[in-house]
């Protein structure tokens, strides 16, 4: 840990201009369940997440995850913002500013082959025993 924490100092020293990612991220629970995509790119390519990505330039945070939910899960997010988390991970080269809503979800799931593998609703239980990209399982801990 003090080693990761000496190479984060050192690449915050030397990368001051480099721009931090904004990202969103859905909490959508149905009865009891939290869905979880299995990812099919890097970086945590195969490994679980909550559905979210990128804001793109000019977009608001709100739109992104409506967005983002629809393209990788087929269903229209209904939710408020919950809060944020900071994902700085040296080690992927990799800094976002993850913002977390939560809520439900309606419509046919359909997956985004290009970006997820597979989806599937877990017991809230369950989801902390899984292996989970990012920060998300710091994420779904406060939540649960």
């Amino acid at each position: 840990m003090a080693q990761q924490k000496k190479e984060f100092a050192w690449q915050k020293q030397h990368a001051k201009y480099k721009p931090v990612k904004a990202t969103v991220g859905a909490i959508i629970e149905k009865d009891g369940k939290i869905l979880l995509t299995k990812r099919n790119i890097e970086p945590f390519k195969d490994y679980w997440c909550l559905p979210g990505g990128h804001i793109e330039y000019f977009e608001c945070a709100e739109d992104a995850i409506t967005r983002e939910v629809k393209e990788e899960t087929g269903l229209d997010f209904h939710g408020k913002f919950a809060g944020y988390i900071d994902e700085a991970m040296p080690e992927i080269n990799w800094h976002a500013v993850f913002l977390i809503f939560k809520g439900t979800a309606t419509g046919t799931e359909k997956i985004c082959e290009i970006e997820v593998q597979e989806m599937q609703w877990f017991d809230k239980q369950d989801v902390l025993k899984i292996k989970l990209a990012f920060r998300h399982l710091d994420v779904l801990k406060k939540y649960i």
